[in-house]
């Protein structure tokens, strides 16, 4: 039977069909062991794959999977796509997609995944349930049509990102799609981006006020702007470094007002070699490039690369490209037509008031073709690939809300477009509206998923939509965004409301919550990042949308208050009033369904945790520091929110000191919450014997509390105390956690001296 790679030969590029050949070696050098685990893991991510959690085919979005190639439970070893499927992560460059690339990836979706393609929140293409086996071929298929998963995953340069309606923008200085595309190729494999500690993060964007590219919270962001040289007009770019979301999120900071077109592939080369050469190596917690920014300052960082720049050896690449922008065109396949007549179909002028976006170009318009959970089938996909022939040509682009847009269609054609999308079930209304929630995997197929993101965000989606024309538009405008932990790759601290998940011990029994992030700014290129109010059941999240929502409408100071605005001023202390309402969770008997997650019916955690055991003294006390290093926490923020931010520090810090102090008291009682009794008990008790290591996280949220403990030299600006407060915010759910870890051992432990006697 010929192979794909027969089949492929003349069709792929030479570089990546090596590449190819060369991972699939590697595939069988490691099932001869001779490759180290720890190593091969590096190299199979550097693919794109990853592994995923597996539950017997069944999603946690209640869609059950199809028979899949490899039904068997991930448990076995250290690098579990040997035994389960996993995740295949595609690079779509700028989100940029033709017809023939979207047929293949349903082709691929349906032969080798559970015949779902998944948007992501960087412009990329998931698909879950891969085997590793197969992942050779599927790239070679991919290569086929000019697309690689190339560094999609691991310590390198990800998926480059650029607004999706670039080149068609009324607001934008010049279309920077060729930009981004000259950067993902220059950086994509290069030697000076080999050595990183961590993934490094890249965008673009057309203009400053708009969400756009999202530049504020990349490591790596450029703004598109024009400056008059010499009496000529020059196009360049603001750039930005060191941002990230993540746990603990950083804004990025202003590396250069003004950065000529001519020089933006060489500084991020620049920048690329003092990262790996100063990023850290070892602490993977404190890996990303804006830790480095953030110790050595903006300023030593800016020279450092300079200087670099001046020793680089010169590269045809770094101007080369610029041909290519100049001749950058987008062919639409109609010509250009107003509509003219009038509709009379109530969905469809819905949908068209907030799917279209009238472009620059007149007579022509942008589609959105909303996805909710980023989802849509290999079916939908293939037919949407047909309705883009017929209406766009090859002018899609995938969006950071995991949507699909179709540009270049002629605004005429948008009856005729909205019949044949409704025809396939993407019709829905809504885009980048309340409703369009953005979600993470989440516990659905993500290892570090605490709760069930991508079922909280369908459990909303319905709810909202099925009241959608009844909100207020100021409401209709807000956006949630929703992470399965901490790790922020919903982009919750960017939303109006945003939630990540988190766990609570409730009478022996884990039951899983939200934290809720409020006043986040999307505008602005993620203008700036809201902070965490407290934590709400999961089942209660709904209703605690609703209350605040509708607060936010009978109290706002006129009209034009914003959300975030609003958050603002509310303050801290009332916020934490309406989460007050929606905090208590009944016992196990009298509600059982707040024990089990949204679209997961199984119990979300043990249930062999009894009464009256000898440990019940010591698991109060705890529960007891721990809630008082949440009020501490909690005072913090309303010190930083009045501008006490001394105070605020302070507070935080010992907020960390307590609930380190309640693990320490679990084995010596006799430790009082001061810092220099704390921290080398903890350190010993806890962190160097692992306790305290999350099995994801390893001992880095420790780090947070020993790292203010050693600042003898505290600077107490709003920005380095919003920091700490994220910081202490995560040392305190780490404690939690721990707790929690404590609790089940020595259950685990009672149970099996049970069994033997």
């Amino acid at each position: 039977m010929t192979t794909w790679k027969e089949t492929l030969k003349d069709e792929m590029p030479a570089e990546l069909a090596q590449e190819i050949d060369t991972f699939e070696t590697q595939i069988g050098l490691k099932k001869q062991g001779k490759i180290d685990d720890k190593l091969f893991a590096e190299t199979r991510l550097r693919r794109g794959a990853y592994g995923q959690r597996y539950d017997n085919g069944q999603r946690h979005d209640g869609v059950e999977t199809r028979e899949l190639h490899y039904p068997t439970a991930a448990t076995k070893g250290p690098d579990t796509l040997w035994d389960a499927p996993g995740m295949m992560r595609i690079k779509i460059p700028f989100g940029g997609m033709n017809a023939e690339q979207m047929d293949v990836m349903a082709d691929l979706a349906e032969e080798y995944s559970d015949a779902i393609c998944h948007v992501t929140t960087r412009q990329d293409i998931q698909l879950h349930y891969i085997h590793i086996d197969d992942t050779p071929d599927l790239q070679r298929r991919l290569a086929a049509v000019g697309i690689t998963t190339r560094e999609a995953c691991g310590n390198g340069v990800r998926n480059v990102t650029a607004c999706p309606i670039s080149g068609v923008c009324n607001d934008e200085s010049f279309d920077v799609t060729p930009y981004s595309k000259a950067m993902a190729f220059f950086l994509l494999g290069h030697p000076d981006t080999q050595d990183f500690g961590r993934k490094f993060k890249v965008a673009f964007s057309g203009c400053k006020g708009k969400a756009c590219g999202l530049t504020n919270i990349h490591d790596l962001g450029f703004i598109a702007r024009k400056k008059m040289v010499d009496g000529e007009e020059k196009r360049g770019f603001e750039m930005y470094v060191g941002g990230g979301l993540g746990a603990v999120p950083y804004e990025a900071k202003p590396f250069d007002e003004f950065v000529p077109e001519t020089e933006i592939l060489p500084l991020a080369q620049a920048i690329s070699r003092v990262f790996a050469r100063l990023g850290e190596k070892r602490n993977r917690g404190r890996a990303r490039i804006k830790f480095l920014i953030d110790k050595i300052g903006i300023d030593e960082f800016r020279r450092l690369v300079l200087a670099e720049r001046e020793i680089l050896p010169h590269d045809e690449r770094w101007t080369g490209y610029l041909d290519d922008v100049r001749a950058w065109e987008e062919t639409p396949v109609k010509e250009p037509a107003e509509l003219t007549t009038g509709v009379s179909d109530a969905q469809f002028e819905t949908w068209r008031a907030t799917n279209i976006y009238r472009q620059k170009q007149k007579g022509y318009t942008t589609v959105t073709v909303a996805l909710p959970l980023g989802d849509l089938t290999s079916w939908q996909m293939r037919q949407l690939a047909d309705i883009a022939r017929k209406y766009c040509g090859d002018n899609v682009r995938l969006t950071v809300e995991q949507n699909i847009v179709l540009r270049w269609v002629a605004e005429a054609d948008l009856p005729a477009v909205y019949r044949e999308l409704e025809h396939v079930g993407l019709a829905q209304p809504g885009a980048g509206t309340i409703f369009d929630v953005v979600s993470c995997p989440g516990t659905d197929t993500c290892k570090l998923g605490i709760s069930s993101s991508r079922g909280l965000a369908g459990e909303l989606h319905e709810r909202l939509a099925t009241r959608y024309q009844q909100f207020d538009s100021a409401i209709q405008g807000l956006r949630i965004k929703i992470s399965g932990c901490f790790n922020s790759c919903g982009q919750h601290h960017l939303a109006d409301l945003g939630f990540y998940g988190v766990s609570r011990k409730v009478g022996g029994r884990t039951v899983p919550h939200f934290r809720v992030v409020l006043g986040g700014q999307w505008e602005n290129n993620g203008g700036s990042y809201g902070l965490t109010v407290g934590a709400v059941p999961s089942k209660r999240v709904p209703d605690f949308v609703d209350r605040i929502t509708e607060k936010y409408l009978a109290e706002r100071e006129g009209e034009q208050e914003s959300f975030q605005a609003f958050i603002q001023r509310f303050g801290k202390r009332e916020l934490k009033k309406v989460l007050d309402e929606f905090s208590a969770v009944p016992p196990y008997e009298m509600d059982p369904s707040y024990y089990s997650d949204w679209r997961d019916p199984r119990e979300y955690s043990i249930t062999d945790i009894g009464v009256g055991e000898c440990a019940g003294e010591v698991v109060s006390r705890i529960d007891f520091d721990l809630q008082n290093a949440e009020r501490l926490y909690f005072e913090a923020q309303l010190q930083h929110e009045e501008g006490n931010y001394q105070k605020a520090d302070e507070t935080a810090f010992q907020a960390m000191v307590v609930a380190a102090g309640g693990l320490v008291r679990l084995e010596n009682q006799d430790v009082p919450d001061e810092a220099d009794k704390v921290v080398p008990e903890f350190r010993k008790r806890f962190y160097d014997t692992g306790l305290f290591h999350d099995k994801y996280a390893g001992g880095k949220f420790a780090e947070y509390l020993f790292n203010r403990y050693e600042d003898t030299n505290r600077e107490y600006t709003a920005d380095k105390v919003r920091l700490l407060l994220e910081e202490t915010q995560l040392f305190i759910e780490a404690a939690h956690a721990c707790n929690t870890r404590l609790i089940e051992q020595a259950s685990a432990e009672r149970k099996a001296k049970l069994d033997k006697d």
